[in-house]
């Protein structure tokens, strides 16, 4: 029997698109439409982070990272799981929503209705707490990295207000969506700290980087000038240092003074410039950085950092040719896939001695958003369980759940496709586990099929079928980041 052409597309625009759609609605309910069945020590709540409005009061957006924040939260107890979604009610969102228009332009490039002359000189900026949601300290925080953290009710997810970190952030300074936590730190005696950054731009940036102990103390803080302008979105840790990969990029900031363009429109990527990896050492003085140089392309994600020895250190990241420019001509939701570079997984090796640079490609597939053992963050791992695509090398929407063994180059793929659409998986390892891999792997899926959304639960040891699909009464909108808080 002849075998059927596989299609060469794994999806359709028209059913991606729908995961673009504004979820307006705040609900809470305890969800009762489940296959299969939810691990019985599954036990605390993962809360995700979005953009939850894809449109001010019937103005559409830019660009969906312009979208105001939107938290989830999934509490799971005894084989239950409750569901709970609400806005960020930031001064911006609030106010808004009080005018019933638009008020604020979109840093990735909505603009107020009425053309230019409405969006001269307005320079303010909307924190939309959209990027990240995070538990430390006591503290629920939805991350922006362009501002103070929110602080938000962990119980029913209300919105306390802006937090300074106990007066660790001063007026203007930023706080990265993109934390690192260090299980055993030590700089806070062998236990958890949490390690951050801040980026203040110009024609040279400086980066303050921010340690935190287990109660939300801080540790250590200390900064680094580096010339340039800098757009740094994510960052790794290793146990000695704290390692940036600079892009290539300038920032005209001329045509957003004067209304003609989104702040993301005015920056430039220029593969002719090599990227800066800026490794800051966490021990004081931190005086010694070393900079080094690749030509590493564009890269928002890492997935982990590790020291071979004092002298030869990993990073694991995700990189792309070059960075996809945001055309202020065309919505977001007309992409042409395959105009894209897409993002690969590379293994960048760097030698402090030789102050040289070598990397190597991973994997071929089209991938985003890693995730890893927690306890393996700065150190030395086997497994990445990671967003794909559905083809093993066309650039496309994320369809499907990739796990790769670093260790054997073995990778096993659980696909949505057609109509299934991923987030980022979080992996949350299993009460007194057996091995590096033995946890859940807890993944957002959009179904544009009854248009709603999944959250579909695996084994991590064996991700060829499901252990759970908890279906949800909604969509969410397509998320980016998101963390496990235990209730042990």
């Amino acid at each position: 029997m002849q075998q059927l052409e596989k299609p060469s597309l794994s999806y359709s625009l028209s059913d991606w698109r729908q995961g673009y759609e504004s979820q307006y609605q705040e609900r809470e309910y305890l969800i009762d439409d489940i296959e299969g069945e939810i691990p019985l020590d599954l036990s605390g709540t993962l809360y995700r982070n979005g953009p939850g409005l894809l449109d001010v009061h019937g103005t559409p957006l830019q660009h969906p990272f312009d979208g105001d924040g939107m938290i989830c939260a999934f509490t799971f107890d005894n084989g239950s799981c409750f569901f709970r979604n609400r806005f960020v009610q930031t001064k911006e969102y609030l106010e808004e929503q009080k005018a019933g228009k638009m008020l604020y332009r979109g840093v990735f490039g909505s603009q107020k209705p009425g053309g230019w002359l409405a969006n001269l000189f307005d320079m303010r900026i909307k924190n939309i707490a959209n990027t990240n949601v995070l538990y430390w300290g006591d503290k629920l925080l939805a991350l922006w990295e362009a501002a103070h953290p929110y602080r938000l009710n962990p119980e029913n997810l209300a919105t306390i207000g802006l937090d300074d970190l106990d007066g660790v952030l001063q007026k203007g300074d930023v706080f990265s969506a993109h934390p690192r936590i260090d299980r055993t730190s030590q700089f806070n005696h062998g236990k958890p700290s949490l390690v951050n950054f801040g980026i203040k731009q110009g024609v040279s940036s400086t980066i303050t980087i921010y340690e935190f102990d287990e109660l939300g103390k801080i540790i250590q803080k200390y900064s680094h000038e580096t010339k340039g302008f800098c757009f740094i979105h994510d960052f790794v840790i290793t146990p000695n240092y704290c390692i940036l990969f600079q892009n290539p990029t300038t920032y005209n900031p001329l045509p957003f003074i004067f209304g003609l363009r989104g702040a993301g429109e005015c920056l430039d990527f220029d593969n002719s410039k090599p990227t800066k990896i800026i490794l800051i050492p966490r021990n004081t003085p931190h005086e010694k950085v070393i900079t080094l140089e690749a030509s590493a392309g564009f890269i928002f994600h890492h997935s982990n950092a590790f020291e071979i020895n004092r002298e030869e250190i990993v990073v694991d990241s995700i990189c792309y040719e070059q960075l996809s420019q945001i055309d202020p001509d065309n919505s977001y939701k007309e992409v042409d896939f395959d105009k894209l570079a897409p993002g690969q997984l590379w293994r960048f090796k760097l030698n402090l001695a030789t102050q040289k640079v070598t990397k190597e490609l991973i994997n071929q597939r089209c991938v985003e958003f890693p995730s890893i053992h927690p306890d393996n963050v700065g150190r030395d791992y086997r497994y990445i369980f990671i967003g794909a695509t559905d083809h093993p090398t066309k650039n496309a929407p994320l369809q499907a759940l990739l796990k790769l063994d670093l260790e054997t180059k073995q990778e096993q793929l659980y696909s949505f496709a057609p109509k299934g659409f991923v987030s980022e998986p979080v992996f949350v390892p299993k009460n007194n586990a057996s091995g590096e891999d033995d946890g859940w792997v807890l993944m957002l899926v959009y179904d544009s099929r009854h248009h709603r959304s999944d959250l579909v639960i695996f084994d991590g040891k064996d991700i060829s079928q499901p252990v759970a699909t908890l279906h949800l009464k909604q969509h969410i909108p397509y998320g980016l980041h998101g963390s496990f808080h235990s209730a042990k």
